[in-house]
């Protein structure tokens, strides 16, 4: 799997959306706060017993998370959100899908890399992201926005975009058909 999205929070769960969060754009120097986020998630993970998502181990140390984080930060549109000045979230948004997603008839905007510290849950940081990450594909003048996600355990996962106006578009299997993921889509 190329892509990781996960929200810190609970979905389904309401927070105080916007609360105190500060979205802005991110560049090469927020890498390491990237990987800071995307192993705090991972840590959370696996707290939770859910290790199918990301496995047991620091992202950081994926020779090819780093690799795409640092790709997308210089194709793409990095965002950080931040509360009191702390890093508390990040999404990387771009004009096309992942290799392993079949690209669209149409122009859109994708996310990847959505993950929210989970020190920062209940607060709406990942809700935020996702509201931002619409206005600025519909800014664009593009009206569609993809991600996709794993789908595998009890499905909150997808549930948690669906809650954010994603509908599910397609299916597919990573990893050697090991890992089961969501195309979402939203209409923006």
């Amino acid at each position: 799997m190329d892509d990781f999205d996960h929200t810190g929070g609970r979905p389904g769960e309401p927070g105080d959306a916007d609360a105190g969060i500060r979205i802005r754009a991110a560049g090469p120097a927020d890498v390491p706060a990237f990987l800071g986020i995307l192993d705090s998630a991972v840590d959370w993970l696996v707290s939770q017993g859910r290790t199918g998502q990301w496995g047991t181990k620091p992202l950081s140390r994926s020779p090819r998370t780093v690799e795409l984080v640092e790709k997308y930060v210089a194709v793409g549109s990095p965002w950080i959100a931040e509360v009191g000045g702390a890093p508390a979230g990040m999404l990387l948004l771009t004009d096309e899908p992942s290799s392993y997603i079949p690209a669209v008839a149409e122009p859109e905007r994708y996310v990847h890399f959505l993950a929210s510290d989970p020190r920062f849950a209940g607060r709406g940081v990942g809700r935020a992201l996702l509201a931002h990450a619409a206005a600025e594909t519909r800014s664009a003048g593009v009206s569609l926005l993809r991600v996709d996600c794993y789908a595998g355990d009890d499905g909150k996962l997808v549930a948690y975009y669906e809650s954010n106006g994603f509908v599910r578009a397609q299916t597919f299997a990573a990893k050697d058909g090991a890992w089961p993921g969501q195309v979402l889509e939203r209409r923006v």
